[in-house]
């Protein structure tokens, strides 16, 4: 072993050794700790809900960075390492930190004298060292609150505090498939929600918008997913079933009378069959080699705690490798201008179209399509907005960065 490898490694045990025990916003004190034995230094800084800016935590000082258009926002878009250009006189990488493929935020990593930022093998170790960090970091969130207030930008409503608690991670990705979504307005959403669940061979995907805005439209879509997680995890793979266990809770333990409308859908990650179901929710739109092939329309049946719904078949589809599957809440195609004007499932289609014939991964297709929806309503959401994107691929990897010398094309 290297004395350069032997003193990296001696970096990764103590912060794994001290991390153990150490508090949320103290990793990044660790950190920065275990790096001093290279000459390095590194600020932790943890992306908001919104995706719009990353904040320093532990003993970093300074205010929230601008995802768009700085060097650190860069990092976190590729997911890739990315240096200070030489003439700043900096020796810094900015780190991604990834938990799996969720996007946390980014390391700030100060380099010793006379260290080379383009040195292949230092951003590698440094790549590695941020996904490291990322799930620690991930772990640390539900024993305290220091990791959630710093990735406030704005205070949550109390319904926005309960469904954010149920929801899963808003990326995953896997070799045959990547999944990415949002919510918005984060602070204040109500009714919609999302779930999904990948094992080998399957991946469920869901999305929920329940009549309301308020804390009891909140109730009313936590009960919708918990009774579907419920019959999924016990075996139940039948969509019509599925929704009709939900149908069931949210009559029998909604808050007053209360809907939801839904689409739920089931992919096999094999072959790429998909089976759909839409409950009175807009239906999803297929893309292919970047045009939108179809919305998905098939057996439309009432929404999800209706009653007299009638049983529909399902819909099936056999989707392509590279193929698309967009879904979303009415609140994205039903956002109006200062004319009144809606954003429109035309618009949208031209904004997925365009993200995807330019390469962008769907995590940041999702992040740039929500910040359009709040840019075209003046910078106010009007509704719960909620976006998800399914990504089928068998080299689903090769279209989610994880390192240095990942790039996809046209990312700016």
């Amino acid at each position: 072993m290297s004395q350069r490898d032997e003193q990296w490694w001696k970096v990764v045990a103590e912060i794994v050794r001290e991390t153990h025990s150490a508090s949320g916003t103290d990793v990044a004190r660790v950190v920065d700790r275990a790096l001093g034995r290279v000459g390095m230094t590194s600020e932790v800084h943890l992306v908001d809900r919104a995706q719009r800016v990353l904040s320093p935590v532990g003993p970093a000082v300074g205010p929230a960075s601008g995802i768009d258009g700085t060097l650190a926002g860069l990092a976190f878009q590729l997911v890739q390492v990315v240096s200070a250009p030489h003439d700043e006189g900096e020796r810094v990488l900015w780190v991604p930190l990834v938990d799996g493929t969720e996007r946390l935020g980014v390391l700030r990593m100060g380099l010793p004298p006379g260290a080379d930022p383009a040195d292949r093998e230092l951003q590698e170790r440094c790549a590695v060292l941020g996904s490291l960090l990322g799930h620690i970091v991930a772990t640390k969130f539900v024993y305290g609150d220091g990791l959630e207030q710093a990735r406030r930008s704005v205070p949550l409503t109390p319904a926005a505090e309960l469904l954010w608690q149920l929801l899963p991670p808003l990326t995953f990705a896997s070799e045959e498939l990547v999944i990415s979504a949002l919510l918005e307005p984060h602070e204040r959403v109500g009714g919609d929600a999302f779930d999904y669940s990948v094992d080998p061979g399957s991946a469920f995907v869901a999305i929920f918008d329940a009549v309301g805005h308020d804390m009891r439209a909140g109730l009313t879509s936590a009960v919708a997913l918990a009774a579907i997680r419920n019959a999924r995890r016990g075996g139940e793979r039948d969509l019509g079933e599925l929704a009709r266990r939900a149908d069931e809770q949210v009559q029998q333990n909604g808050p007053g009378a209360r809907f939801v409308s839904a689409v739920l859908a089931w992919i096999d990650t094999g072959c790429g069959q998909l089976t759909y179901l839409v409950a009175g929710h807009p239906p999803p739109l297929l893309l292919r080699a970047n045009t939108t092939l179809k919305t998905l329309e098939n057996g439309p049946r009432v929404p999800l705690g209706v009653l007299g719904g009638a049983r529909v078949q399902a819909g099936e589809e056999r989707l392509e490798p590279g193929d698309r599957l967009l879904l979303y809440t009415d609140g994205v195609t039903e956002a109006r201008d200062e004319q009144g004007r809606a954003f429109g499932t035309r618009r949208l289609t031209e904004f997925a179209e365009r993200s995807s014939a330019a390469g962008l991964p769907a995590p940041e297709t999702v992040r740039r399509l929500s910040h359009a929806v709040y840019d075209y309503q003046g910078g106010q959401f009007q509704d719960d907005a909620t976006l998800m994107m399914v990504d089928w691929r068998p080299t689903a990897a090769d279209h989610y960065p994880t390192g240095p010398g990942q790039t996809p094309p046209h990312p700016m």
